[in-house]
C-alpha cells in the first residue's frame, strides 16, 4: 500500500476500550528486509517470502508456513521472480524478461546447478510474470498473451501444452480457483477470465468493465484494484472502483464483487459501499471482504451473504458496522544483551504493507508476514441488530460456541429479545432443515416430503453457514433459563415457538423438548395450558411422553389419564399400558384392556397373578385365577397351568384361599369374570 501522508494513531483510548475488530496474527513469519544487498520476492500460492541476497551468491532464504529453506544460487544476474512448484521440487527463477529458467531441489540434496530454460514463444514478447498451476505445470503470462508448459525434472526439458494470443496489459491469479484474470485492450477496460485445468486454458465470458475519462498512457483498471478470491465456495473477482472522473483522494469509492458461475460466465452481483475516498487494499477474512482505507487508518468489512438492497441486478450492501482499526501489534525486538527482548509498537497501514490475498499483510522494512484475523467476540458487541448478529455468526467457521454464547444472552434479555425470536428460529431451522435434507439426499437420493411451508430450497450455500440442532438447541439454550429472572411464561412462549419452527420446516421434534414443555408447565402449575397442549396435540405423542406424564400424577392426578390415552393413541403401547394399571393396581381394567386389543392368550399369567396377591384381596385374586384357567382350558383343553409358566405357588395359594369354598366362590365373583370377559 502507498502512503497519501496519513496521521499517527495513537491507541491508548481503544487499547482501553479494546473494540477493535480485526488483529493480526501473534506470531509473523519473520524474513530479512529489503535493502541495497537483499531483494525480497512473495509467492501467492505457496504463501512464500524468498529474501536474495547478492543474486543468490550469499544465500536465499525461504520462510513460509510450512518450512524454512536456505540456499545459494548461483549468480547469473539480477532476480526479477522465483518461485517453487507445489511438491517444492523444481525452482523457478526469472532472471530476464523473454526466459524463465529451472533448478531441481532435493531437500536432502539441496540445490542442483545444472539450469535448464524455457523461452516464451511470442515474438518481441516481454514476461509479465508465471504461475505454477497442477503439478509440474506452469503458467508465462507475457503482453502478447499466455504460454502453458510442462516441466520435465527428470529430463531437464519444458514442453508447451497450450498458448493463447491476446494483448496483456497485466494479471492476476488464484491459486485456489486456478482463475487467471488478464486486462486487455487499448486503455485495459477489457477483462478476459481464464481457468487452467491440468494440461489445457479455459476462456470464460470476456467483459467490459464501466470507466470513465483516463488520462492518456494510464489504464481504467489498474492490477492493484483487482483482487480474486473464493467466496462461499464460488470464485469471485473484487474490484475497487473511484467516482468516474473523481479524485481517488475527495471522491468516493467502491466495491463491485463478480461471481464465476461454473467456469463459464461472469456476473456483476454485489457492490460494496465504502463511502469514503482515497487509497485501499483488500483482503478476505473467513468468506467475509475486508476494505482497508489508509488515510484514515481502519477497515471495512462486508459480508456478500448477508441480504442487501437489490436494484434488480446488483445487490448492495453497507459496512456491517462501524469502520475500526486494526488492533494495535507490539513486535518483539532483541534487547540490549541476547537474553533480553523488548517490543516495538508497529505502524499500521504503513507506507510499506503490500497486501496479498486472501489474508496476507506483509510489512517488506520490518520484515514481517501476518495473517489479519477477526476478533468475533468485538463484533458481537459492536453489531446490536440480533437478528443480523446471529446470519453473521452462522457464516463464519468455528463461530459455534460464539453463536450460543449470543442465543443464551438473548434469553436472559427476554421479553426485549421477544420480537426478534420467532426469526432467528426460522433462520436457524432454515439451515437445520438443509442439513438434514442433504443427508437424507446422500443415504438414500430422495429428499424429504416437502409439504410444510417455508421450506428453503435446498443450496450449496447452506454448508457454509453453521449447524445448530435440536440437541444443540435444548443442552445449551432452551434447557439452561435462568428461572429466578425470567418469567416462566416467557420460557413456555420461547419453547412453543422453537417448536412451530421446526414443525413449519418439517423437522420432527424430539421428544425432550416436549417433555421440557410439560415439566415447566408443571412446574409453574400451568396444569390448564398443559391439558391444552396435550388435548389439541401441540405436544406430538411419545412413549417417552407418556412416562413423564405418569411420573407427574402426584403433582397433577389428571396427568396419570392423559398418559394412558397417549398410550392408546401411539398404538404400538399394549405392554406400557398393561404395566402403568398393574402398577397402578387396576388389575381388572388390566385385563379387560388385553382383552381388547386381542391379547389374552399372549400374555404372562405370572405377572397378573402376581399383582392380584399383591392387593391382599381374596375375590380379586379369584377373578384373575379363574380368567387364566378359562385360557388355558381353551388353548390346552385343561384348566392347569402349564409347567413353564411357573404359576404353581398361585395355585396353592388359591388352594389355600378357596379350599372347600370354591363353588360359593364362584356365585360371588361371576359378575367379576363376566366383566372381565366382555
Amino acid at each position: 500500500m502507498q502512503s497519501n501522508g496519513m496521521p499517527d494513531m495513537e491507541g491508548d483510548d481503544r487499547e482501553k476500550n479494546d473494540d477493535y475488530y480485526l488483529e493480526l496474527s501473534p506470531d509473523p513469519i519473520r524474513f530479512e528486509s529489503v535493502s541495497c544487498l537483499t531483494n525480497v520476492f512473495f509467492d501467492d500460492s505457496k504463501q512464500q517470502v524468498f529474501a536474495v541476497r547478492s543474486g543468490g551468491v550469499t544465500g536465499v532464504l525461504v520462510k513460509g508456513p510450512d518450512q524454512n529453506l536456505n540456499f545459494r544460487m548461483e549468480d547469473k544476474g539480477p532476480v526479477i521472480s522465483i518461485k517453487f512448484s507445489p511438491d517444492m521440487n523444481i525452482l523457478a527463477i526469472q532472471r530476464t524478461n523473454t526466459s524463465v529458467e529451472f533448478v531441481n531441489y532435493s531437500s536432502v540434496s539441496g540445490l542442483d546447478y545444472a539450469e535448464y530454460s524455457q523461452s516464451c514463444k511470442g515474438k518481441n514478447a516481454t514476461i509479465l510474470g508465471f504461475v505454477w498451476t497442477h503439478g509440474t505445470e506452469i503458467l508465462v503470462v507475457t503482453d502478447h498473451g499466455v504460454e502453458l508448459f510442462q516441466v520435465n525434472p527428470e529430463k531437464r526439458n519444458v514442453r508447451a501444452l497450450k498458448c493463447l494470443s491476446l494483448g496483456v496489459n497485466w494479471f492476476v491469479f488464484c491459486p485456489k480457483s486456478y482463475l487467471v484474470l488478464l486486462s486487455s485492450g487499448t486503455i485495459g477496460n477489457q477483462i478476459q477470465a481464464l481457468h487452467v485445468t491440468p494440461g489445457n486454458l479455459h476462456k470464460l465470458t470476456k467483459f467490459e468493465i464501466e470507466h470513465g475519462v483516463t488520462k492518456p498512457g494510464k489504464l481504467a483498471v489498474s492490477e492493484r484494484d483487482v483482487a480474486l478470491a473464493v467466496l462461499y465456495g464460488t470464485p469471485c473477482i473484487i474490484l475497487l472502483r473511484h467516482q468516474p472522473g473523481a479524485n481517488r483522494s475527495i471522491g468516493t469509492a467502491f466495491v463491485y464483487v463478480y461471481t464465476v458461475h461454473k467456469m463459464m460466465t461472469i456476473k456483476k452481483s454485489h457492490m460494496l459501499k465504502l463511502d469514503v475516498g482515497g487509497r485501499f487494499a483488500i483482503n478476505v477474512v473467513d468468506n467475509l471482504i475486508i476494505v482497508h482505507h489508509q488515510a484514515s487508518k481502519t477497515s471495512m468489512i462486508f459480508d456478500i451473504m448477508l441480504s442487501g438492497v437489490s436494484d434488480g441486478t446488483v445487490m448492495h450492501h453497507t459496512n456491517i458496522t462501524t469502520a475500526k482499526p486494526i488492533k494495535p501489534f507490539n513486535l518483539k525486538v532483541p534487547g540490549a544483551t541476547l537474553s533480553d527482548q523488548m517490543y516495538q509498537p508497529c505502524q499500521l497501514y504503513s507506507p510499506n504493507w503490500v497486501v496479498f490475498q486472501p489474508n496476507i499483510i506483509i510489512d517488506v522494512k520490518l520484515g514481517c508476514l501476518w495473517y489479519i484475523e477477526l476478533r468475533l467476540e468485538t463484533l458481537v458487541k459492536l453489531i446490536t441488530d440480533k437478528v443480523l448478529l446471529v446470519e453473521f455468526l452462522m457464516h463464519r467457521s468455528n463461530a459455534k460456541q460464539i453463536l450460543i454464547q449470543v442465543l443464551q444472552s438473548f434469553m436472559n434479555q427476554l421479553p426485549v429479545s421477544l420480537m426478534e425470536m420467532p426469526i432467528i428460529f426460522d433462520k436457524l431451522n432454515s439451515v437445520y432443515r438443509n442439513y438434514l435434507e442433504s443427508e437424507i439426499q446422500n443415504q438414500m437420493g430422495t429428499p424429504l416430503q416437502n409439504n410444510v411451508k417455508n421450506v428453503t430450497i435446498l443450496t450449496d450455500n447452506f454448508k457454509y453457514k453453521l449447524l445448530l440442532d435440536q440437541s444443540d438447541m435444548y443442552s445449551h439454550i432452551l434447557s439452561k433459563f435462568p428461572e429466578d429472572t425470567i418469567e416462566p411464561k416467557m420460557i413456555i412462549w420461547v419453547l412453543l415457538e422453537y417448536i412451530r419452527s421446526l414443525a413449519e420446516h418439517g423437522i420432527p421434534v424430539q421428544h425432550y423438548l416436549h417433555e421440557l414443555v410439560i415439566t415447566t408447565l408443571v412446574h409453574r402449575k400451568a396444569y390448564y395450558q398443559l391439558h391444552q397442549l396435550l388435548q389439541y396435540h401441540v405436544v406430538a405423542d411419545s412413549k417417552p411422553l407418556a412416562c413423564l406424564l405418569l411420573s407427574l400424577e402426584n403433582l397433577y392426578p389428571a396427568a396419570h389419564q392423559l398418559a394412558l390415552d397417549m398410550l392408546k393413541r401411539l398404538g404400538n403401547a399394549h405392554e406400557e399400558i398393561i404395566e402403568v394399571l398393574l402398577s397402578k393396581g387396576h388389575i381388572l381394567a388390566a385385563l379387560r384392556y388385553v382383552r381388547s386389543a386381542g391379547m389374552a392368550d399372549q400374555i404372562s399369567a405370572r405377572k397378573f397373578l402376581e399383582a392380584a396377591k399383591a392387593t391382599d384381596d381374596a375375590t380379586l385374586f379369584h377373578s384373575v385365577f379363574k380368567f387364566f384357567e378359562q385360557r388355558n382350558l381353551r388353548l390346552h383343553n385343561t384348566t392347569a397351568f402349564t409347567k413353564g409358566e411357573h404359576c404353581q405357588p398361585y395355585v396353592q395359594y388359591f388352594k389355600y384361599l378357596f379350599q372347600g369354598t370354591d363353588n360359593e366362590c364362584n356365585s360371588d365373583t361371576n359378575s367379576n369374570v363376566t366383566t372381565i370377559s366382555s
